[in-house]
């Protein structure tokens, strides 16, 4: 759980993410059905990886 106004970090490097940057989110599909802010959802439910660490896992494939 992040806290108010605290930037999301990748959860492998633990560096911070920015705006506008490719990230990767890991993350249980929703059972609900709704309208919600999708950026404290994803805060809150999901966990960030950035395009370097995912390069790395994936044999450093360029997207």
């Amino acid at each position: 759980m992040t806290l108010f106004n605290e930037k999301p970090k990748c959860a492998s490097c633990d560096k911070e993410i920015e705006g506008d940057e490719v990230v990767f989110i890991k993350m249980r599909f929703p059972k609900r059905k709704g309208f919600t802010e999708v950026k404290a959802y994803l805060k809150n439910e999901g966990e960030f990886i950035c395009e370097a660490c995912i390069s790395d896992v994936s044999g450093g494939e360029g997207r």
